[in-house]
């Protein structure tokens, strides 16, 4: 992760200087011996008009000056900002430079300018992530900007504010860092590893291992990974630092660390992406890292159902009916909807073991849900107003975007048994929503939201705060909606 020094000295020299520039050309550049009007119209005989996330790299004065655009002040937002910080960080790459320094953004309201100079920075921070451990061949060296140093109005404040994101950007990497591992090395036994390094940070993890699930009846779990030389496993996270007292909030995630959709094999293009189906295990736990960094005030739990879907003589078949750790049974009738089976059995664990005070799962559960909603919005599906619009409101203030999507009484016959309580997959009329009503059928009328990624986990665009490699959806997501909503002040 970039480094982020601090000044006030705007009259701070290094070889590269980024100026922020607005559309109507208002900047300030007093302190830099250029002159004002003279750097303008040069400007405007290049082109550059301050178009948000537009880039003009200028010698004035002996001095390498990269002027970025920033849009109308009136438009700009947070989450504009951040963009603009990461665009910034891969533009700068280009001059493989480390000397460099950059002014924040300026504004009339103080708090404005330091939460911008901290969005800024955040950007930055996010873009400056790669992931490169298995690359052992390169035709030319590898350039990372370190360091650089945002010249602000505020030094403490500002300072504050990027502790906070710090945070969160170190648990967007960890689900990084998990998403990107490949299958052979990353699957139940060694995800359960990466997660007790949490214990370092004050989380309690238990980890219940297949015989543990075996012996508490959770075979809902234990069916999907049967066919896998990789056992199953639960990881259950616990970070209690808010009233003794407080029930916890749960986070439930998928985790199959590869889905070949065992029996009901699946085409071979793209399978390869399918070791990403573990996303919502990962920002479970990349959330749980995030509110441990930062001592959040809350108590919380984090649960992820750990298991690989593989075609083998022992793997589970379409046809088989599974009794679950509710003790409601589920006909198989695709192996391929394994991602539901798996949290059938950690939703109804985190129902009966912690009596939570709401439930929000997070899963890459169907492809029907990118054909809805694309890469930009996940889908989200609950049966409580309150928390289904709080999400909403954090999701577009931070754009990282949900959209609810319905759930009704025809939907969930969809999925009636004639053989048992609940079939694993129904029609394909209203896929994602019957998805859905089939975790809701665990969740005993708990508040619960079901956030379905498969589309915002990742994509063949680029990301503009990550690039080409896993965003990290999610993670800054729940932690401000934890902090907004449930933290104790």
């Amino acid at each position: 992760m970039i480094k982020l020094n601090l000044t006030t000295h705007n009259a701070l020299k290094t070889e590269i200087t980024c100026v922020p520039v607005f559309e109507d050309q208002n900047f300030n550049i007093e302190k830099l011996d250029i002159n004002l009007e003279q750097t303008k119209a040069l400007l405007k005989m290049l082109g550059f008009t301050g178009k948000r996330s537009t880039f003009q790299g200028i010698t004035l004065a002996d001095r390498f000056m990269v002027f970025y655009g920033l849009g109308k002040a009136e438009e700009l937002k947070s989450h504009h900002i951040r963009e603009v910080g990461a665009q910034l960080y891969a533009a700068l790459l280009k001059y493989k430079c480390s000397n460099t320094s950059i002014i924040a953004p300026c504004m009339e309201d103080s708090q404005r300018s330091t939460d911008f100079a901290a969005e800024l920075g955040f950007g930055m921070q996010l873009r400056s992530y790669a992931f490169r451990k298995y690359k052992t061949v390169q035709k030319e060296p590898f350039f990372d900007l370190e360091s650089t140093t945002l010249i602000v109005s505020d030094e403490g404040a500002v300072q504050k504010n990027l502790a906070e994101k710090e945070s969160i950007a170190q648990g967007m990497f960890l689900t990084r860092d998990l998403m990107h591992e490949p299958p052979n090395v990353l699957y139940p036994e060694t995800f359960c590893e990466r997660i007790e390094e949490l214990k370092n940070l004050g989380v309690k993890v238990t980890i219940l291992d297949d015989k543990k699930l075996e012996s508490l009846g959770m075979n809902a779990i234990l069916a999907v990974g049967q066919g896998s030389s990789h056992k199953p496993r639960v990881a259950i996270m616990e970070w209690n630092n808010g009233p003794s007292t407080e029930k916890p909030m749960a986070f439930v995630g998928k985790g199959v660390t590869f889905d070949t959709g065992g029996i009901s094999l699946k085409p071979p293009a793209k399978m390869d992406e399918m070791k990403y189906d573990m996303t919502g295990a990962a920002v479970v736990t990349g959330l749980m890292k995030t509110l441990a960094l930062r001592k959040a005030t809350v108590n919380v739990v984090g649960l992820v159902g750990l298991a690989e879907n593989s075609p083998d003589g022992n793997a589970y078949r379409p046809g088989d009916i599974i009794k679950t750790y509710s003790g409601q049974t589920i006909e198989v009738t695709n192996t391929d909807a394994e991602g539901r089976v798996v949290l059938s059995d950690v939703l109804n664990y985190a129902v009966k073991n912690y009596d939570p005070k709401c439930l929000v799962d997070l899963a890459t559960l169907t492809g029907a849900i990118v054909i809805a909603l694309g890469h930009e919005y996940a889908g989200l599906f609950s049966n409580d107003d309150t928390l289904a619009q709080q999400l909403n409101e954090v999701g577009t203030d931070l754009n990282e975007k949900v959209w609810r999507m319905p759930l009704c009484e025809a939907y969930d016959r969809l999925i009636d048994s004639k053989i048992a309580d609940v079939n694993n997959c129904g029609p394909r009329q209203a896929s994602s929503s019957t998805a859905a009503h089939f975790l809701q059928r665990f969740v005993e009328g708990k508040p619960w939201v079901h956030l379905d990624i498969a589309g915002t986990a990742w994509g063949e665009k680029a990301h503009p705060l990550s690039g080409h490699v896993a965003y990290g959806f999610g993670v800054q997501l729940l932690n401000e909606f934890v902090k907004r909503h449930y933290e104790a002040s």
